[in-house]
C-alpha cells in the first residue's frame, strides 16, 4: 500500500508533555500536533472572516447566524487601530467600532472567535490598520525594532487585550476567544529588514505572551515564531505546509476565498469547486483548522476602511456576499463540505494518515484511529479526466481535480467537483430613479484665501493633510510676458506634472484643464496636456486627490503622495520654465468640507442651486436630494455608473468613495475552468465596464422618509442617471 506514517509511542508522550508546557496550567485551550484543544477536547475548526467595520451592527446577528448555519465554528476578525484610536488618546469603540458587541454578538450565536490584534492588518485597509497620527511620533520607524514604535504597539495591544479581559471574553473566563495572533505576515518583512526585524519578532513575540490571556497566539507567514506561539499559513493553497515545530498544529489562518477589487481592475472570483478542493486537500494532510478570508467581506465604509486604489466593494467573492446574502453555488457546496469534513472529525483527530497511489495522479489519504473511528479522502489530481480508483475492491469516479471525502471509509458523502446548487446571478432591481437634486459648486481656492497658506517649492500631500482630507489643492501664478510668441502663433505651451500619486485635476485660471490618475500597480503619475494661457499672471490650480494609503511593504510609511515635482511649462520664449521650486500656496480638503456640506446640519444652512440650475458633467460639484426608504425589503445600492469620481454620504454617514469613470482594464474576462491552480488572475469579471457601479446603503442608516444623500463630484457626472436599486437573488 506504499508509505506508511507511522509514530512511536515516544514521541507521542514527547508531544503530550510539551503541549502541557506550551499552555497555562489552568488554560481550558490548548493544543498538541494534531489539533486545538478546547476542554480537552481536540476539534477540527472551520473559521470565517467577517470584519466588524465593514457591515453594520445591525447586519452582524444574520451574518453570523448565516456563518453558523454554513458550518462554522469560528468567526475571525482584526482588530482595527485607526478606527479605533483616530487621534492618539482618544478611543471610538461605537457603532461599526463596537468590538465588544460584535464578539458578544458571536458568542450568542454559539461560536468561537479568533482575534486578530496585529495591531498591523495589512487587510487591504488604510495604512494596513495603523492611524495616520502613527507616522509623526518622533523618530518612529513601522515594524521593527524601534522605541517609538514598540511604545504604541504595546500600548494599543494590552488596551485591547484588558478590554477583553474586562468584559470576560477569553475562554478560560467563559468567554469565546479561543486564539489570538500577534502581528501580521511579518516573516517576508523580517527577511527583508534583517536583524531588527529578527530583533523585533523576538520582543512582540514575548510581549504578547506576556499578557497572560489564556488561549493560545498565533503568528501567520512567519517561520521565525518562539514557543509557545503557533505559526500558520495563508494563501490559495496550504496543504504542503507544516509548522516549524513538530509538536505544534497545522493551521490555515487565511483561506482566499476569492481576491479584492481594486479601481481600475477587473473582479476577481474563484471557482467553488476549486475552493473546496483546496480545502479538503489541506485538511486530509493533517490540516486541523482553516478560516475562510472572506467568509463574508462586506463594504469599505468611509476613507479609513480603504487601502491604495481599493475600491468600495470588499465583496472578495465570499460565501456571503458584499450584502449578506448567500452566494450560491459556493455557500451551499462549502455547507455540505463541513458536514462531510465533522463527521470525519472523531478518526482525524486522532490518528495520522497512511497514504498511497491509487494510480496516475491519484491517491488516498486514510485516517484510521484506534477507536475504531475511520475516515478517507480519494484525490485525483489531473486537471482534465475523471479518474475511477479502486479502493478496497469498490470503484469510486473522480471527476478532474476534485476529491471525495468517506467518513466511514466506505461511503463518498462528498465530492469537491460535484456541484449540487444552481448559481445565484446578482440582481439590482431599481426602486427609485426620482431624485429630486440640489448643487453646489466647489470653487477652486485663492492665495489670499484664509485658510491657505504659502511655501517654496512642493511639499508632500501627507504631510499637510494629515489625511484628514483625501484633496489638497496647489496654487500657483505664471506671469507670461506679452511678446511671448505662443500668444501669436496659437501654439499653447505644454504643462508637465509629475506626482507620488494618486490622481490629479489641472485647473488654469479657474478652467478644467486635464485630468491623470495613477493606479494599485503603480500611483504614481504624470500630467502632460497643452494649456491655455493669457499674457500677464496666470493662475495654476491643481487638485491632488489620495485614494488611501499604502497597507503593505516594507517601511510603507515613508511612501509618498501629492505633487512633488518637476513642474514645467515648454514652449516659451526662453524655452522651459521649472516652476518647481517657485512660490506655492497650499489648502488641505474643499470648501465643502469646510462647510460640512456632507452633514445634515451643514447641508441645511448652505445656499443650493435647483431645478434648471442643478450643473451636470461639471467638475466639483456637491448634489444632494432626499428621498424616502423603499417598502421592499432586502439590501438596497446606488447604482453610480452615471458618475466620475467622488465620495458619497447618507444621511450624514460615509458610504465611501465612488469612481465608475475607471474602466476595467483587460481582455481576459469569461468562462473559467475550475480546475487547475489558481491564481487572482485566473477568473475575472467585469473587463471594459467600471469596476464597481454599485454602492452598498446599509438599511440601518436610513429613516422611513427624508433621506438625505449627498455626492461630491470631482469629475463631472449626470447626478441624473443616479438610481437606488434593491439586491436580490
Amino acid at each position: 500500500m506504499g508509505f506508511i506514517w507511522k509514530i512511536s509511542t515516544w514521541v507521542v508522550s514527547i508531544v503530550f508533555i510539551l503541549s502541557c508546557i506550551c499552555s497555562s496550567v489552568t488554560a481550558t485551550v490548548t493544543y498538541d500536533d494534531k489539533a486545538i484543544i478546547i476542554n480537552g477536547q481536540r476539534r477540527i475548526l472551520i473559521s470565517g472572516s467577517i470584519h466588524y467595520p465593514r457591515s453594520t451592527p445591525e447586519m452582524w446577528p444574520d451574518l453570523i447566524q448565516k456563518a453558523k448555519d454554513g458550518g462554522l465554528d469560528v468567526i475571525q476578525t482584526y482588530v482595527f487601530w485607526n478606527g479605533h484610536e483616530p487621534t492618539r488618546g482618544k478611543f471610538n469603540f461605537e457603532g461599526r467600532y463596537d468590538l465588544v458587541r460584535f464578539i458578544k454578538v458571536v458568542q450568542q450565536a454559539g461560536l468561537y472567535v479568533h482575534l486578530r490584534i496585529g495591531p498591523y492588518v495589512c487587510a487591504e485597509w488604510n495604512f494596513g490598520g495603523f492611524p495616520t497620527w502613527l507616522k509623526f511620533v518622533p523618530g518612529i520607524s513601522f515594524r521593527t525594532d524601534n522605541g517609538p514604535f514598540k511604545v504604541e504597539m504595546q500600548r494599543f495591544t494590552e488596551r485591547i487585550v484588558n478590554m477583553m479581559k474586562s468584559n470576560r471574553l477569553f475562554e478560560p473566563q467563559g468567554g469565546p476567544i479561543i486564539m489570538s495572533q500577534i502581528e501580521n505576515e511579518y516573516g517576508p518583512i523580517e527577511w527583508e529588514i534583517g536583524a531588527p526585524g529578527k530583533s523585533y519578532t523576538k520582543w512582540f513575540s514575548s510581549m504578547a505572551v506576556g499578557l497572560n490571556t489564556g488561549v493560545p497566539w498565533i503568528m501567520c507567514k512567519q517561520e521565525d515564531v518562539p514557543d509557545p506561539i503557533i505559526d500558520t499559513c495563508n494563501g490559495f493553497y496550504c496543504e504542503g505546509f507544516f509548522p516549524k515545530k513538530w509538536y505544534k498544529p497545522k493551521m490555515w489562518t487565511e483561506v482566499w476565498t476569492g481576491w479584492y477589487t481594486e479601481f481600475g481592475g477587473p473582479v476577481p472570483y474563484r471557482p467553488a469547486e476549486d475552493l473546496a478542493f483546496s480545502v479538503v486537500r489541506f485538511v486530509q494532510n493533517r490540516g486541523s483548522f482553516f478560516n475562510y478570508y472572506m467568509y463574508h467581506g462586506g463594504t469599505n465604509f468611509g476613507r479609513e476602511s480603504s487601502g491604495l486604489f481599493i475600491a468600495t466593494s470588499y465583496d472578495y467573492d465570499a460565501p456571503l456576499d458584499e450584502y449578506g446574502l448567500q452566494r450560491e453555488p459556493k455557500y451551499g457546496h462549502l455547507r455540505l463540505m463541513h458536514r462531510a469534513i465533522k463527521q470525519a472529525e472523531a478518526a482525524l483527530v486522532s490518528a495520522y494518515p497512511t497514504v498511497w497511489s491509487l494510480g496516475k495522479n491519484s491517491e488516498a489519504h486514510e485516517y484510521r484511529a484506534k477507536s475504531g473511528a475511520c475516515a478517507a479522502f480519494l484525490a485525483n489530481y489531473d486537471t482534465r479526466s475523471w479518474a475511477k480508483v479502486d479502493y478496497f475492491n469498490k470503484l469510486y469516479d473522480l471527476p478532474p481535480w476534485s476529491i471525495s471525502i468517506l467518513p466511514d471509509c466506505k461511503n463518498e458523502v462528498f465530492n469537491t467537483a460535484k456541484v449540487g446548487f444552481h448559481g445565484s446571478h446578482m440582481k439590482m432591481l431599481p426602486v427609485s430613479a426620482a431624485f429630486h437634486w440640489q448643487s453646489f459648486t466647489e470653487e477652486a481656492p485663492t492665495a489670499d484665501d484664509g485658510d491657505t497658506f504659502t511655501k517654496w517649492g512642493l511639499y508632500e500631500q501627507l504631510n499637510l493633510t494629515r489625511d484628514y482630507s483625501d484633496y489638497l489643492w496647489y496654487l500657483t501664478d505664471v506671469n507670461i510676458a506679452s511678446n511671448e510668441w505662443f500668444l501669436k502663433n496659437g501654439k499653447d505651451p505644454i504643462l508637465t506634472i509629475a506626482s507620488a500619486g494618486h490622481t490629479l485635476q489641472v485647473f488654469v485660471n479657474g478652467q478644467p484643464s486635464g485630468i491623470a490618475y495613477g493606479s494599485l500597480e503603480n500611483p504614481k503619475l504624470t500630467f502632460t496636456g497643452s494649456v491655455k494661457l493669457r499674457a500677464g499672471i496666470n493662475r495654476i490650480s491643481l487638485l491632488s486627490s489620495s485614494m488611501g494609503l499604502s497597507n503593505v511593504g516594507v517601511h510603507y510609511e515613508t511612501y509618498s503622495t501629492g505633487i512633488l515635482g518637476p513642474v514645467t511649462l515648454k514652449g516659451l520664449n526662453g524655452g522651459t520654465r521649472d516652476l518647481t521650486k517657485q512660490k506655492w500656496s497650499y489648502k488641505v480638503g474643499l470648501k465643502g468640507q469646510t462647510m460640512s456640506l456632507h452633514t445634515l446640519g451643514g447641508s441645511s444652512s448652505s445656499n443650493w442651486l435647483e431645478g434648471s440650475l442643478v450643473g451636470q458633467k461639471h467638475p466639483l460639484s456637491w448634489y444632494k436630494a432626499t428621498f424616502n426608504a423603499p417598502r421592499e425589503s432586502g439590501p438596497l445600492a446606488l447604482d453610480m455608473s452615471s458618475m466620475g469620481k467622488g465620495q458619497i454620504w447618507i444621511n450624514g454617514e460615509s458610504v465611501g468613495r465612488h469612481w465608475p469613470a475607471y474602466i476595467a482594464r483587460g481582455s481576459n474576462c469569461g468562462t473559467c475552468s475550475y480546475a487547475g491552480t489558481y491564481t487572482e488572475k485566473k477568473c475575472l469579471s467585469n473587463c471594459g465596464q467600471p469596476s464597481q457601479k454599485w454602492y452598498h446603503v446599509p438599511r440601518s442608516w436610513l429613516k422611513p422618509t427624508g433621506n438625505q444623500l449627498v455626492i461630491f463630484e470631482e469629475w463631472g457626472g449626470n447626478p441624473f442617471g443616479i438610481s437606488l436599486v434593491r439586491r436580490t437573488l
